[in-house]
């Protein structure tokens, strides 16, 4: 899941930025208003975080453009303002959720679940179970054939994008889309590397990988092979 978050307070977007880097998320950052429009123009994102105190144009500025433009996905506003016009203000602009600072961050994180949720309920179900392999989203753990299976946080997050599209070729494009931020380079080998090392940890000692990679097109998580070899 990508996600761009619009803020340009410092102390405030590290702290969201580590929080949700560390829950799986991948993360972009924009400071300003026009610069958030240009990321969300060339980038695919699953939600939007938009502060309402942004240089250039204000958090209501953006969403109402977003959505006059048919924008929608779900926006996500923080602000400091709590009266009851501000929230109105918001929410009449497109906003899906209106969040006040100061937060805790696992408020923020419950939030975002739940929008994602009503954005598309495959894609948030807790617990993914296909055939011999488990993947508990919240706790990031993962069971092959009931082994426990350890991944970096950057390996988990690939892993459940296979997952959640099983048995369907993922371009490069798209994987980088999905499950890096802005700081990926197509240039590199980053996610060859990343593949390469879930297929070894996801090696069940059959003829057949898990992970297959389709020359030209991508890759696949074939569920059909997981229950194959010991």
């Amino acid at each position: 899941m990508r996600i761009l978050l619009v803020e340009d307070d410092k102390g405030i977007a590290g702290f969201v930025l580590k929080g949700l880097r560390e829950s799986a998320f991948a993360v972009d950052l924009s400071v300003s208003g026009n610069d958030a429009l240009y990321q969300i123009s060339i980038n695919d994102y699953d939600l939007i975080v938009l502060d309402v105190m942004i240089p250039e144009k204000s958090g209501f500025e953006v969403c109402r453009e977003l959505r006059q433009s048919g924008f929608e996905t779900p926006i996500l506003m923080l602000t400091a303002r709590d009266s009851v016009k501000d929230r109105i203000e918001g929410l009449d602009a497109g906003a899906d959720d209106y969040l006040v600072k100061p937060f805790a961050y696992g408020e923020l994180l419950a939030r975002i679940r739940a929008l994602l949720r009503r954005k598309e309920r495959q894609f948030i179900e807790s617990r993914i179970n296909l055939a011999g392999l488990e993947i508990d989203t919240k706790s990031q753990m993962v069971w092959l054939k009931g082994r426990e299976i350890s991944l970096t946080t950057k390996e988990f997050t690939v892993l459940e994008y296979f997952a959640r599209n099983a048995d369907r070729v993922i371009g490069r494009e798209e994987l980088s889309e999905h499950c890096w931020d802005e700081t990926y380079d197509p240039f590199t080998n980053s996610i060859e590397v990343f593949v390469n090392r879930l297929r070894k940890k996801l090696d069940t000692g059959a003829d057949r990988s898990i992970l297959q990679t389709k020359r030209g097109a991508g890759y696949i998580l074939q569920s059909k092979f997981i229950n194959e070899g010991s």
